[in-house]
């Protein structure tokens, strides 16, 4: 049976933009990449990484190649196909005693999307990036050939799929230990703090005790306030912490209509991020925590991005090295702020060493990450302005999360393109694969 692509509105999670394109969807992940210039899972990266090049290049829809192909139970090794989502895994695995290594914020999205951006979680400051863990890759090459590759076989390939953003052939297999867990709760501790100093000061002390942190910001507070949010820890909890039950399937909510834009006006983001900083009324809490409460607090309502409106929003994520203090994290909160950006939910955390990844976004520093409605005039503007304070920091952006910044913007942050554009085009030169986010940042055929 011939394999037909069917038009479908593609969009990433942050709905902008929107592109007419065609998709090839079938449990045949080869076949189906075959004809396609780009590989795509559940559509959770933030811009344009996951949509074509064009209205008439398909792309290859991996969800339904799902199968776990193999499970050692002696030494946690997992061999599953790219479409297999980090929901699935996480129900089939969590209750037996297994959890991926690392975990991103959200578990909707598949083990190609998690290699393709090589995904990083709470615990970056003690296990690094997804990538970090992957022992071996099966890829479908631009010229048709089926290789793996790892460290020791075609390692430049290997280390440029890693947060390559699937432009150097499309992902098939992924290999990777799952890690045993003494229980599938999480013991935390939260914590409200007042101001910057105190929240980067509390990242750097808690990650020398704490496997898992992270803190969220109140980004339009001003002043003596700038940087005041709420500091997060964890790890998992022991048999004797632990209730006895595993935890139970958490009930999801769908916001059923699209907002309008006037729910997201300056007056209702101030309200929401002062409700949420004095809802933790208690300075210090503790206690066990439901692992998805912990790890995934947003998949709680189906269809989130719908708050933002018809214009969608975008997530502008940095690290900005450690440097004169807290002064780089101090100067990208004012020059948001005083350049008119408005975010809904800021996250902070603290990086450990970089990965080896040709183009993997973490290294040493701290990482902010935030939500904005888009502004079709006002949005370009802002991301400029913090794109060239995060070049003078000697910082760089994450991809996965991108939909504005400027081509000679990223080549000033990223001083590893040569390196991995050469690897890619030894290994498609022709450009054969490639997507709407490598037309904008590398220039490639539309």
């Amino acid at each position: 049976m011939t394999l037909q692509p069917h038009r479908s509105k593609l969009t990433g999670w942050g709905r902008f933009p929107v592109v007419d394109g065609l998709v090839l969807k079938s449990e045949n992940l080869p076949a189906a990449a075959e004809r396609a210039t780009l590989s795509r899972g559940l559509g959770r990266s933030y811009g344009d990484s996951s949509l074509p090049a064009g209205a008439d290049l398909p792309v290859a829809d991996a969800t339904l190649a799902d199968r776990l192909l193999g499970f050692d139970p002696a030494s946690g090794m997992l061999r599953a196909e790219a479409g297999a989502s980090l929901f699935e895994l996480n129900r089939v695995f969590l209750r037996r005693g297994w959890f991926v290594p690392v975990s991103p914020g959200t578990q909707f999205v598949t083990l190609g999307g998690m290699t393709a951006s090589d995904v990083h979680g709470k615990n970056h400051h003690v296990d690094g990036c997804f990538g970090e863990h992957v022992r071996g890759l099966k890829l479908r090459l631009a010229d048709g050939r089926i290789v793996e590759c790892s460290d020791t076989c075609e390692p430049e390939l290997f280390r440029a799929t890693i947060g390559g953003m699937g432009l150097t052939g499309h992902v098939l297999e992924v290999e990777f230990p799952m890690r045993p867990i003494p229980s599938p709760w999480i013991w935390g501790e939260s914590r409200r703090i007042e101001d910057l100093d105190l929240m980067v000061a509390g990242l750097k002390e808690a990650a020398r005790e704490w496997p898992m942190t992270v803190g969220w910001i109140d980004c339009l507070a001003r002043g003596a306030k700038l940087g005041r949010g709420i500091l997060m820890k964890g790890r998992w909890a022991r048999p004797d912490e632990a209730p006895e039950k595993p935890p139970p399937r958490k009930r999801r909510f769908r916001v059923p209509i699209q907002f309008p834009g006037i729910a997201l006006c300056k007056p209702n983001m101030k309200a929401f991020n002062l409700a949420y900083y004095w809802k933790h009324i208690q300075r210090v809490r503790r206690g066990i925590l439901h692992p998805d409460a912990f790890f995934y607090p947003l998949d709680a309502l189906d269809d989130w991005n719908l708050i933002y409106g018809r214009r969608g929003f975008t997530q502008y994520q940095c690290v900005l090295p450690h440097a004169d203090g807290n002064g780089p994290a101090r100067r990208f909160l004012e020059r948001f702020v005083s350049a008119g950006g408005m975010g809904f939910l800021c996250v902070i955390k603290d990086f450990g060493a970089e990965g080896k990844g040709m183009l993997s976004f973490p290294r040493p520093g701290m990482s902010i990450a935030m939500d904005f409605p888009i502004h079709p005039t006002k949005t370009p503007t802002l991301v400029d302005r913090l794109n060239e304070l995060v070049i003078a920091e000697g910082g760089r952006i994450y991809l996965t999360k991108d939909t504005f910044t400027r081509p000679e913007h990223f080549r000033a942050m990223e001083p590893r393109l040569e390196a991995f554009n050469a690897v890619r085009r030894r290994w498609d030169p022709e450009v054969r694969i490639r997507s709407a986010q490598s037309v904008r940042l590398l220039g490639d055929p539309a």
